[in-house]
């Protein structure tokens, strides 16, 4: 017998002993309020019956010894039983209370996929299954993200470095390299290494947005738009597009720094896949319950099929208006991780002329709105 079968009996019989002995209570009680008034009941003999003796007979009835020999078998009796609904009571109750533990066990042991699903009736125990369950969904989806990082990072980086290496054999394997090619090739492998220093920082903002939010707290969703604007208009200005906004208050409850996070990948997104003279234009706005963040840019047409696909990781369209492929494909996974993870709604549309229109509606107030 394992300690935790051990614990588990225990723990019933702790139970069926508690119940026992209030069985037994109640059985003294009653014998008790039962036998003092028998015991004073005398049976007189009938007025009427005829006697030529004074002296009066005593009729049948119970006398005190027999009525005491009498409790005391019944009490005798009353311990096996109580002891026995006790048990059985005591089992009925710790029934769900055993599912909920096997059950754990088998999620703990690899399946996190499976749920403890508890049903009617609602009940404290009920409750614990509910809370596990809740439990469980984050701690699949933590290991989903990690597991996702490991397998995009090991994917994305592999050729970054590949070429890496490549490019420092083949400087260090020429005899006739002078100081001009040796610092050529050097600049080159810094150029390398920023790009593998921002890919991986984008990996992590997106596996930090696919944990969940880990704070709450009351934000001005227009005060984040702002700061992000005001970074990101000498970027714009170089190239040619016109950043506009039309911001007004809209409090909300959420992680700042995820927030600010899905707005500037929102605004870069918008920035790098333009034309030039283009335009981009986010409105903040509250609507009864809701608030919304919504960003409208100029740029290439987008069939209505391939948006969807924008919001995996890794995925691109199409070269910039430069002919480049800039960027690594994460930006819109990370605004529809952070969205998720807010419990938000996001909805995109290829606007007819080009280019795309991004809303995410968050709940309106101090305090999230969490599904049930």
């Amino acid at each position: 017998m394992t300690s935790q079968q051990f614990a588990r009996r225990s723990l019933q019989t702790r139970l069926a002993l508690a119940y026992a002995a209030g069985i037994y209570a109640a059985g003294v009680l009653v014998l008790v309020f039962v036998d003092v008034p028998l015991a004073s009941i005398q049976a007189a003999k009938p007025k009427g019956h005829p006697s030529s003796s004074a002296i009066t007979e005593t009729g049948p009835g119970f006398s005190l010894p027999q009525l005491l020999m009498g409790s005391a078998v019944a009490l005798v009796i009353l311990i096996p039983i109580a002891l026995a609904l006790g048990w059985y009571v005591a089992g009925r109750f710790l029934h769900p209370l055993r599912a909920i533990t096997a059950n754990a066990k088998v999620i703990s042991a690899g399946d996190l996929h499976r749920r403890l699903d508890l049903g009617e009736p609602t009940d404290e125990l009920t409750e614990l299954g509910h809370t596990l369950d809740d439990l469980f969904a984050r701690l699949q989806a933590s290991f989903d993200a990690q597991r996702r990082f490991v397998a995009n990072a090991s994917h994305e980086l592999r050729t970054p470095l590949a070429g890496l290496r490549t490019l420092l054999e083949v400087a260090l394997a020429d005899p006739d390299a002078d100081t001009d090619t040796l610092r050529a090739a050097c600049q080159e492998a810094l150029a390398l290494g920023g790009h593998q220093e921002r890919l991986v920082q984008a990996l992590l903002a997106l596996a930090t947005s696919e944990r969940g939010v880990t704070r709450w707290d009351t934000i001005d969703l227009a005060h984040i738009v702002e700061g992000v604007l005001a970074s990101r208009r000498g970027q714009a200005t170089e190239t040619g597009i016109d950043l506009a906004g039309h911001l007004t208050p809209s409090v909300m409850a959420g992680d700042p720094r995820l927030i600010e996070s899905l707005v500037a990948n929102l605004i870069d997104n918008a920035i790098r896949h333009n034309h030039k003279d283009g335009h981009v234009k986010i409105t903040t706005q509250t609507s009864g319950t809701q608030v919304a963040l919504t960003v409208t840019n100029s740029g290439p047409a987008i069939a209505d099929n391939q948006i969807q696909r924008l919001f995996q990781p890794f995925q691109k369209m199409a070269p910039d208006r430069n002919g480049r492929r800039d960027g690594y494909g994460l930006g819109l996974a990370i605004v529809n991780a952070v969205t998720q993870a807010h419990h938000a709604t996001l909805t995109a549309s290829a606007r007819p002329e080009g280019g795309l229109s991004i809303t995410v509606r968050f709940a309106h107030g101090t305090h999230p709105i969490l599904p049930e």
